[in-house]
């Protein structure tokens, strides 16, 4: 019997502060003004919620709190402030969702809720995030 690796799958993913990409289609913001990241090392966490920041990245895309939740991790139970929204693109495809933080010393982790939103499935052998093969590889929500 063949034994297959599995290992994390890393994504170049763009993060901007949705505020101010609403300001640019008001026309109060220039293209330019728009705080964004581009990051080569997102981690895709199919264990996580949603998208996970460190709080250094939460500042740098200057992210309103919202509010705070509860979260169980490895460690027990915890509170963890949310901030947002973003608008997520990975491979293409965008959507808009709130921020968890978590610790600075954290990747920025891509959890289950915006891979459904992205429509994008782990091919975990290839270690790399693959087009839903149920809607034929394109991005596509489920309404029903």
């Amino acid at each position: 019997m063949e034994t297959a690796t599995v290992g994390k799958v890393v994504v170049s993913a763009k993060i901007e502060n949705y505020f101010d990409v609403e300001g640019v289609f008001r026309g109060e913001v220039s293209p330019e003004q728009v705080r964004c990241l581009e990051l080569d090392d997102a981690v895709v966490d199919t264990g996580v919620t949603t998208l996970s920041l460190p709080k250094r990245l939460i500042d740098q895309l200057g992210l309103r709190l919202l509010g705070e939740r509860q979260a169980r991790t490895a460690t027990g139970m915890t509170t963890f402030g949310y901030y947002g929204p973003v608008r997520l693109t990975v491979q293409g495809r965008d959507c808009t969702i709130e921020v968890a933080e978590v610790a600075d010393e954290s990747p920025a982790l891509i959890g289950f809720v915006p891979l459904q939103m992205l429509d994008f499935v782990v091919d975990p052998k290839n270690q790399r995030l693959i087009g839903n093969p149920d809607h034929g590889g394109v991005q596509m929500w489920d309404m029903f």
